[in-house]
């Protein structure tokens, strides 16, 4: 690999302005710059997910998705680049259909925790869909995020999956939500 940055202080965002790739300056508050920061954000707890040593198969994928993500990111800083494509959402289709095979159906809803792998786990999925909900406002002035949307969906049901997949690997309860322990009685 050739040296891709040679320097990484640039004082280039001082004012707070940022470069695109094609040479334009923008605003470090862009919405554009702040959703390429969501997504950093949400690989970086992709990252703490697989420090914490999930099994074999779902590391795979996740090592995968932090790729994907890596690239994600790189696009949205080519103003008209093509994000995703369908076969990015269709892997995680294939991994969520087949951990979730082998899983029990739900009857109650799940409350994070039980262990701190599961616990990190729905907090990326959290923030996957702050991510998500941020592609939304973006995309109505940038029609090339429509399959980021998609994949960023079917990554929060993913992680919600794997959560309960590890819960079982490690042999931990999941916590489910009862209706007796809620003050509103609902």
């Amino acid at each position: 690999m050739s040296n891709r940055l040679t320097k990484i202080v640039t004082r280039g965002g001082d004012k707070g302005e940022t470069s695109l790739t094609d040479g334009s300056r923008v605003a470090k508050d862009d919405p554009r710059i702040e959703l390429i920061g969501d997504i950093d954000e949400l690989n970086s707890w992709i990252g703490v997910v697989r420090a914490h040593a999930p099994g074999e198969e779902i590391d795979r994928v996740l090592e995968g998705v932090q790729h994907d993500l890596f690239d994600l990111g790189g696009a949205m800083s080519m103003p008209g680049a093509q994000l995703l494509s369908e076969a990015h959402v269709a892997r995680l289709d294939a991994a969520a259909g087949e951990l979730n095979e082998a899983l029990p159906p739900l009857k109650e809803f799940i409350l994070p925790g039980g262990a701190p792998l599961l616990s990190w786990l729905h907090i990326a999925r959290t923030v996957a869909r702050r991510v998500e909900r941020a592609t939304v406002t973006f995309s109505s002035s940038a029609p090339e995020a429509a399959m980021a949307l998609q994949y960023l969906n079917r990554l929060s049901d993913y992680l919600f999956i794997a959560a309960r997949a590890e819960a079982r690997r490690l042999g931990v309860d999941e916590t489910l939500w009862r209706k007796e322990m809620s003050l509103s009685g609902v």
